[in-house]
């Protein structure tokens, strides 16, 4: 797999819930880190996303929000 992305970490899926339109997937990336993407339904379906399974999370966005207490 080649992409222009260049933010790729390497995990394991640790959870999925599954909607009717979209699903929710985490992932743990290591060091006690999780991140949480939501992908349609369908494409977690065509990806074969399952619990255990090891994945690439590409992130590409144009903003990052941070916040406090």
């Amino acid at each position: 797999m080649k992409i222009s992305a260049r933010n790729v970490l390497q995990g394991k899926v640790l959870d999925i819930k599954e909607g009717p339109v979209n699903s929710q997937i985490r992932v743990d990336v290591g060091a006690g880190n999780v991140i949480t993407s939501m992908i349609t339904t369908d494409a977690a379906r065509d990806l074969g996303i399952t619990v255990g399974r090891q994945v690439h999370v590409i992130i590409k966005a144009s903003e990052v929000m941070l916040g406090t207490d």
